[in-house]
């Protein structure tokens, strides 16, 4: 179902995931322009919004080389035109039948942190891969921490002997930038990252390897010209509310809202209960220090989009199914049972995932609306 206009709305009638095309296409414009000046390679992560639709707009503005974070969502990008794909997670083994179907179609690029992992790729893909050593540069999420210099050395020394393998990297995701207060900290972690990143690649001259870079924040907001060779952002298509209590975008760039009707009104302590739970959003939400938990904002759909957060007015729970908003007085008069309204997700990649089932493109591509 696409939602061309306010009229479209009426059409709703349970949860339903509205991109504004124009919005994500500027976004993508953007990004494209940062990492150009930057003289990086984009190579957008596209798990945030796991759309052929919206993976036509990238083919179109010239993107061919993406990152994903499956075998099964470089397979799903794999139909849709996509041919070079990095698979930025620590590579699963016991996926490597369908890596090598997968291979006979299309160039991948793995990524793998450990030395048994890689002796594995070597002994069941016959061909050459191309691979990325994962480096953890603060986020102690996965890789091999920056600081162990002699691990790495010995990982490369090893890798050399493995007739299959070509180490054409390192990796790296500052996720810790999602934690950052503001673009001072965001371009401290981006300083610090590229003096550890190049140091590393200073160890291997010989072999020439790129640096894979990846994160919102510091894509969106950092001064990183000469930094890396390759940039993987991948929420900047959509943005979303963290994102902009971040600071690395601004309300009008958050191109995604999720359209939910209103079942209940209970003016006694202005509030909604609408269809939008957890299994919707995912229960992630920004904290305040007096307790306030944010999970969404709140807007009302126009003939041009979405309408800016209605001051006052926020998601302020989720249960399973129910989402409850919070008004103020004057706005709970405004609202009837039937309606349908916004909400501005607190992270865009998970509420995505979330409504994943919108991606395919017959009985459910992703709506769009067109501002």
């Amino acid at each position: 179902m696409w939602v061309d206009n306010a009229t479209d709305m009426l059409k709703i009638s349970s949860p339903t995931l509205i991109v504004d095309q124009q919005k994500a296409t500027a976004n993508l414009q953007k990004m494209q322009l940062r990492a150009f000046k930057a003289g990086a390679e984009l190579r957008p992560h596209f798990k945030t919004h796991q759309s052929g639709v919206v993976g036509q707009w990238f083919l179109e503005a010239g993107i061919t080389k993406i990152t994903v974070s499956s075998v099964s969502m470089a397979s799903y990008f794999a139909m849709h035109g996509f041919s070079d794909i990095t698979i930025a997670f620590p590579f699963n083994i016991l996926e490597m039948d369908e890596l090598k179907s997968l291979m006979q179609k299309v160039k991948i690029n793995l990524i793998v942190s450990s030395l048994s992992t890689l002796e594995k790729i070597n002994q069941c893909i016959e061909k050459e891969v191309d691979v990325f050593l994962k480096i953890d540069v603060g986020t102690h999420r996965s890789g091999i921490e920056a600081n162990e210099k002699k691990v790495i050395q010995d990982f490369f020394h090893q890798a050399k002997k493995l007739s299959n393998i070509n180490m054409v990297g390192i990796l790296a995701h500052a996720g810790h930038t999602y934690h950052a207060k503001g673009a001072v900290e965001i371009q401290s972690i981006a300083d610090e990252c590229s003096t550890k990143l190049n140091d590393l690649k200073t160890m291997f001259s010989e072999r020439q390897l790129l640096i894979s870079w990846g994160d919102t924040p510091s894509c969106s907001m950092a001064e990183m010209t000469a930094y890396f060779d390759e940039w993987r952002p991948g929420n900047f298509i959509f943005y979303d509310v963290m994102q902009y209590h971040i600071g690395s975008c601004k309300l009008q760039d958050i191109a995604v809202a999720v359209a939910c009707p209103v079942v209940e009104v209970h003016p006694s302590r202005n509030q909604l209960v609408i269809y939008g739970g957890a299994v919707h959003f995912a229960k992630e939400f920004i904290s305040a220090d007096n307790g306030f938990k944010l999970f969404g904002y709140v807007v009302r759909f126009t003939e041009k989009g979405w309408s800016e957060p209605l001051p006052g007015a926020w998601l302020a729970s989720l249960s399973q199914e129910h989402g409850i908003v919070q008004l103020t007085s004057e706005q709970i008069e405004d609202f009837r049972i039937g309606d349908v309204i916004g909400i501005l997700p607190i992270h865009s990649c998970l509420t995505v995932s979330a409504l994943r089932d919108m991606r395919d493109l017959n009985n459910h591509a992703i709506p769009c609306m067109k501002s």
